[in-house]
């Protein structure tokens, strides 16, 4: 049953006369008018007939309504096709009594001449999923993936489908006909575009189209297969799924025994969160073209006003007094004023990341007044709205819980702290005293206005007076072995030198790298840990040599060069040190000897080592149980290292960038599965090392955790960075999305026991720190924040140096940060890889990166070329590190098809 302008309707006049049938011909609309229809049956006394399944369903539904199920006692033969047979139409059909009846279910484009495979439907047997069956006589059904390879039993791939009824092509469209047509073994295929799976039997299952699949936050979904999950609902006769607007997924269904609220339910149980619909729209009868298959334009649209009273008893409710509390907190982390964050609103979603969380929970800690053994960060990030918040934040009042508060000691010595401990060792045991790793450098140019030499120089012994840890010394006891700490006057010898000049970037670079390497700009036994040095620009001197003869100021392009040492200094510390440096500068202020009240680093360290740590020690104990400590990851290294070589320190670095469609894919993705960047970095190299270790499947990795986990520490400079061992045991048939779900467990759990000392966890596990193989693979996500791009000294502008990469030093063997800079107009998000160079090439450090990113691109990115994996259900075993260029390289090989390579027969 269909309009001439149908390709079906050819093959039903020609078949029926051809076969010496009688033909009906039905009055125009004759098709949906069912009274009319039932008559035309009964009377004619209609023996076969052919339609689309939505059709199907809406006749015999109106025929069971009225009890006229003797319009069907004629059907001998039943064919469907058009659209995917669905199981509640074969209820209808056996309630209806269509039992002598055989039901065939077609399958066929135009391009192939209507149908081109066939399969007998058994009503009797109570299936779930209805084959399109085999091909038809002189057909030939092929599946192929998109490099054109048969695919697998079971395996989802397109449909090609060649023989005698294949088309020859669109009339005056070559481009179109190039597209569609393949030629295989010498004979031409059509490309469906459909997607298929076969099974044991040869049987072919049709899944969806390939043109389906959507975009939705990132995600990529196939709307058949929602489609299919709703249709087992046995109350549902027929299903559509449309994206609207790019924010929404609507599901219109066609049933008279359901609800909403059924239709979510069944959802949330059966389909990953990203793809339940925000809106189902239930229809009594779905619209139907002249055609009989269901009519997208004619669907109602949907009411999105419905989804804001549905979610307004969480989302929209006006925030209360103790909501607009945690509300302005949000925004102070933040740094915004976003009054629209409602309070179902994620964290990640709003710009939030690990480190801001962080901040966040220290500001819920000061607020709030409560410490990590009463409500720890874990359950913050595990529900991370406000609204969530709001809840946990008052049973911590409605405790009365109150913080155990930390003050200072007013000491000048006491012993070092857990960090400076492996910071001192690792300096003595693992690196060459030639060159220097832990030298931390900033590096300012002035870009506008003019700095005063000795404004500037007062304002630097300003903050080393008020931060006692930027003149601390580290002395060694070789009697026991300890390391102590002393506050020293060096502030107020404090000198800033200015010997060196640079006429170019080339120069001015070589002199930030020679810096960076010197051993000798610190002294850890005399206190000297900060160094301050102005670059003189050559050029702006001598041009202003008669003015400024006594260097007096700092001008245009002159550079500050200031440099601490890694034992006194993380990178938290660099925001509190440019704070209070700017704070100095603009007012001038003086330092002021007196015997404040203000938490110094030295405090810190001794209330450290006071904190009851059994927990935590076992924690850690069973974290690293019968994990082999010696044993190194079979990376793709050029060259072995000796046990008792010391390192060059030298570098091997890759660095890549993505684009913003990716970078934004990758924040969508963290923020659909509730997952700091952090999480979802770290999951991404466990994925990749799995794979570059041909399936090692027990993976320990060295991470950085800021470690700040008390509010007293926010505000003090110093070096409180946790070195820690992250291992998982990871299974190969996980999904991505399962693998996900572990490190983000994981990172939570370590989260609470953050502050246990690396060297305590080796202690405990009776090794050293020279032969741990995870100190040498490291993992860290940086969060470039906005503002710190440039410095206001009293409106001299300073903009920072970046430096070059090839003269990084390495300090671990294999090293990945991932960086996201929100303030560049592309390529916001990036990765640079640091290999030793006492292992590494350049070249192999480069294809490992290239990797690396391939890796990336196949779970975030929207290009075409790439064979994207399921995150959701693809096993992580299915990520491919062999590039593209390179399968097609082994494919020119294995072809002959190199231009440089002649065709030559073996000589035998």
């Amino acid at each position: 049953m269909t309009r001439c302008s149908f390709d079906i309707h050819v093959q039903e006049i020609l078949g029926a006369l051809l076969v010496g049938g009688t033909l009906i011909m039905l009055h125009p609309g004759g098709t949906i008018d069912f009274d009319y229809l039932s008559e035309i049956l009964q009377k004619k006394q209609i023996t076969y007939l052919h339609t689309v399944p939505s059709l199907l369903h809406s006749f015999f539904t109106s025929v069971e309504q009225n009890n006229n199920w003797h319009v069907l006692k004629h059907l001998r033969s039943l064919c469907s096709s058009g659209e995917p047979f669905s199981v509640p139409l074969i209820g209808l059909i056996v309630k209806n009594g269509i039992t002598n009846c055989i039901i065939w279910n077609l399958y066929g484009p135009a391009e192939a001449t209507i149908d081109c495979t066939v399969q007998p439907v058994d009503v009797r047997n109570g299936t779930q999923s209805i084959s399109i069956g085999k091909p038809l006589s002189n057909y030939q059904c092929m599946m192929m993936n998109e490099y054109l390879q048969s695919s697998a039993i079971g395996q989802e791939s397109e449909l090609f489908v060649g023989g005698a009824g294949v088309f020859a092509g669109y009339l005056g469209r070559d481009d179109l006909t190039a597209k569609a047509l393949v030629e295989i073994d010498g004979q031409l295929y059509y490309r469906t575009g459909d997607l298929v799976t076969i099974d044991n039997n040869g049987l072919l299952y049709y899944q969806g189209r390939k043109d389906h699949q959507v975009k939705l936050h990132g995600q990529r979904i196939e709307l058949g297969e929602i489609e299919r999950c709703l249709l087992n609902m046995t109350s549902i006769s027929a299903c559509v799924i449309i994206k609207w607007n790019d924010d929404y997924l609507v599901a219109y269904v066609q049933s008279s025994h359901v609800n909403e609220e059924e239709l979510r339910e069944h959802c949330q149980s059966h389909l990953t969160p990203h793809m339940i619909p925000s809106i189902f729209i239930i229809l009594e009868k779905m619209p139907l073209s002249q055609n009989g298959k269901v009519d997208r334009k004619q669907l109602p649209l949907p009411d999105f006003s419905l989804l804001t009273l549905l979610s307004s008893d969480i989302s929209n409710t006006p925030l209360n007094h103790f909501e607009e509390r945690i509300h302005t907190i949000w925004c102070q982390v933040l740094h915004c004023n976003e009054s629209h964050i409602s309070k179902n609103t994620s964290f990640f979603s709003v710009g939030g990341h690990s480190l801001l969380f962080i901040e966040l929970y220290h500001h819920y800690q000061s607020v709030f007044n409560f410490d990590a053994h009463s409500l720890s960060i874990a359950p913050f990030l595990q529900q991370s709205t406000i609204f969530q918040h709001s809840q946990l934040l008052q049973t911590v009042i409605m405790n009365n819980t109150k913080a155990t508060q930390w003050y200072t000691l007013h000491i000048n010595e006491g012993i070092a702290s857990f960090a400076q401990e492996r910071i001192f060792l690792d300096e003595q045991v693992r690196f060459s005293s030639d060159i220097a790793i832990y030298n931390e450098l900033s590096t300012l140019q002035v870009v506008q206005g003019s700095l005063s030499f000795n404004r500037l120089l007062q304002a630097f012994r300003y903050v080393l007076n008020k931060h006692k840890v930027l003149r601390t010394s580290l002395i060694l006891n070789n009697d026991n072995s300890s390391l102590k700490q002393c506050i020293t006057d060096t502030h107020k010898t404090l000198a800033i030198t200015m010997n060196q000049t640079f006429e170019n970037e080339n120069e001015l670079q070589d002199i930030i790298y020679q810096t960076t390497i010197n051993p000798k700009l610190f002294n850890l036994s005399t206190g000297r840990v900060f160094h301050a040095e102005i670059l003189k620009h050559q050029i702006s001197l001598d041009e202003n040599e008669s003015e400024n003869s006594s260097n007096e100021f700092i001008t245009d392009f002159d550079v500050l060069l200031i440099a601490f040492h890694h034992a006194a200094f993380d990178r938290s510390s660099f925001s509190i040190f440019f704070n209070d440096l700017c704070f100095a500068y603009n007012t001038n202020a003086i330092s002021i000897e007196d015997d404040d009240e203000s938490l110094q680093y030295i405090d810190y360290s001794i209330h450290e080592h006071l904190i009851d740590m059994t927990i935590s020690r076992e924690f850690w104990y069973f974290q690293l149980e019968e994990y082999n400590l010696e044993y190194r990851l079979s990376l793709p290294v050029d060259r072995h290292r000796l046990s008792n070589d010391h390192r060059s320190n030298s570098a091997s670095v890759t660095q890549i960038s993505f684009d913003n469609e990716s970078s934004q894919l990758f924040l969508d993705y963290a923020s659909i599965h509730h997952i700091t960047p952090f999480q979802l970095g770290l999951s991404i190299l466990y994925a990749f090392l799995f794979k570059l270790t041909h399936g090692e499947n027990d993976l320990c990795i060295s991470c950085l955790n800021a470690n700040r986990y008390k509010t007293e520490v926010q505000n003090i400079m110093g070096m409180f960075v946790s070195t820690l061992p992250y291992r998982i045991q990871l299974d190969p048939q996980w999904s991505f999305d399962e693998l996900v779900t572990y490190v983000r467990e994981k990172c939570l759990s370590i989260l609470e026991h953050s502050h246990y000392p690396l060297q305590h966890i080796l202690a405990n596990l009776h090794v050293n720190q020279s032969t741990i193989s995870f100190l040498e693979t490291m993992f860290d996500f940086i969060t470039i924040s906005s503002r710190s791009d440039e410095v206001s000294l009293d409106g001299a502008i300073l903009k920072h140096v970046s430096f070059e990469q090839s003269f990084e030093v390495a300090k671990f063997d294999f090293s990945l940060i991932f960086v996201y800079n929100p303030m560049l107009e592309n390529n916001r998000l990036s990765f640079r890889l640091t290999c030793s160079h006492d292992l590494f090439d350049e070249i192999t450090v480069r294809n490992i990166g290239r990797r690396l990113e391939y890796c990336f691109q196949q779970l975030f990115s929207l290009n075409e070329t790439i064979n994207r994996i399921d995150t959701c259900f693809t096993s992580i075993s299915k990520l491919d590190l062999i590039l593209p260029e390179e399968t097609q390289e082994v494919e020119d090989v294995i072809f002959c098809r190199q231009s440089h390579i002649i065709n030559e027969g073996m000589l035998i």
